[in-house]
């Protein structure tokens, strides 16, 4: 094999391969007579086809499997013997007559064309000081989680009167359109808490003032974007009996309240709320300090990247953007500026994007971190819990497709690397109430 540098400009790189004629027939030749034996062809006996007549009528098929075998591995081996790691996958082209090559008159030739990852020095982790938010669990927040607990389990008992707002009554309606029935317009017993716009505008308020045992006509007009499409910006008649009218219940927040929710009483209920709590602040620190960190590194980090690796960061942001302009979901902020502007903007972020994931690589790599195989199986159980009645078809479509799983340990490889970072820098904690964390993450 002849390795010739055609190229070599910034982190691009092409190649030109060649492998003698000689080498290439040897080893058709001997695929061939890999395959005589067990050749069962019409007209001859088991295992005695003649090499010509096979050559002949697989010499095609059988020198391209050969040929691409011998690029991918002759291809691998001129990389690995420059010392080359490639940013991207390699962009083969084969040069030579394919005829000629069955024939056995020409050389393999081929290029290589590739961008190479960047050579950097990472900086030294230990030299990183940041400051790492912290919040408290303030005793009021739990008090308030408390009383929305029992504001969400309010019991009902009958009362006299009319009905008000807050109160619960239990009906029977039917509702038409035009004088028809519809589908899914009628109940018996139903109960409906007056004031929790559990039904279409307008139908609870026509109930405030009812008693038990009234009849109560209730004109409403659906939605025009009411998920039924045939109920869709219709008026409609509602004719309710009223059964029972409810008045809500003050709900004691003690021990037999926490029972009712399956808690052993009240200290085990608040250490819940508490626990809750503190996951989601634990979650908006590891936010904060992460950010931090990543400014730290980029401040610290200047070399050319890739370019087809930042083409397809760009290119992704730029579909999101495009999604969401579609949606209509964009900031008011984005939407004053232009499409260059934006470009501009988001070409930045792909270029932070992909520096800095070259440095977390290059500082794991160096660190030797590693994912384990108890940690990558437990991060396919929960991508497979999303997809209930599915889980073997995802776990199966993972484990047979290498692109998805490189998806799946990338977000666990770079927690673990930022990880091994935040234990060799200084961190200092800073102590700063809920509503400072959320707004630092929330501005982010």
């Amino acid at each position: 094999m002849n390795v010739t540098e055609t190229k070599s400009e910034g982190l691009s790189r092409e190649f030109r391969v060649s492998i003698p004629k000689g080498d290439l027939n040897a080893k058709f030749n001997a695929k061939i007579s890999e395959l005589q034996p067990k050749m069962n062809l019409k007209g001859f006996r088991p295992g005695k086809v003649p090499a010509a007549h096979i050559k002949k009528m697989y010499g095609k098929s059988i020198m391209g499997d050969l040929v691409n075998d011998l690029v991918q591995e002759t291809s691998d081996k001129a990389l690995a013997d420059k010392s080359l790691r490639p940013a991207s996958r390699p962009s083969i082209q084969l040069t030579s007559d394919q005829e000629k090559l069955i024939n056995g008159e020409a050389d393999l030739d081929y290029s290589i064309a590739l961008e190479i990852m960047p050579e950097f020095e990472p900086a030294d982790v230990s030299t990183i000081s940041i400051e790492r938010m912290v919040a408290e669990v303030p005793e009021e927040e739990i008090q308030e989680s408390l009383q929305r607990l029992a504001d969400n389990n309010k019991a009902y008992e009958t009362k006299e009167g009319k009905a008000e707002n807050g109160d619960a009554v239990v009906i029977d309606f039917v509702g038409s359109i035009e004088g028809e029935k519809f589908d899914g317009g009628a109940a018996e017993g139903h109960t409906l808490v007056l004031g929790s716009g559990r039904f279409i505008p307008g139908f609870e308020e026509q109930l405030i003032g009812a008693s038990a045992g009234e009849d109560v006509k209730v004109n409403v007009k659906f939605p025009d974007e009411y998920q039924a499409e045939t109920l869709k910006g219709k008026d409609a008649l509602f004719e309710v009996k009223v059964h029972e009218v409810k008045g809500p219940k003050d709900v004691e927040i003690n021990d037999e309240f926490a029972k009712t929710l399956g808690l052993e009483g009240l200290d085990s209920l608040k250490d819940a709320i508490k626990s809750q709590i503190s996951g989601e602040l634990g979650f908006a620190t590891r936010q904060q300090v992460k950010r931090v960190l990543l400014d730290a590194l980029d401040e610290r980090h200047s070399f050319d990247l890739p370019p087809l690796m930042v083409r397809a960061e760009f290119e992704q942001i730029w579909s999101q953007f495009e999604a969401e302009k579609k949606a209509d979901r964009l900031s008011e902020e984005d939407k004053s500026k232009s499409d260059e502007e934006l470009r501009a903007e988001y070409q930045k972020i792909a270029e932070r994007r992909v520096r800095l994931g070259l440095v977390l690589a290059e500082i794991g790599r160096r660190a030797e971190v590693q994912i384990t195989n108890d940690e990558l199986v437990r991060a396919l159980r929960q991508e497979a819990s999303r997809y209930p009645g599915q889980e073997k078809q995802v776990i199966e479509f993972y484990t047979k497709n290498q692109n998805a799983m490189a998806q799946l340990r990338a977000p666990i490889y770079e927690e673990k690397v930022v990880d091994y970072i935040l234990e060799k820098a200084t961190v200092t904690d800073k102590p700063v109430s809920r509503e400072v964390l959320m707004k630092e993450i929330g501005d982010e």
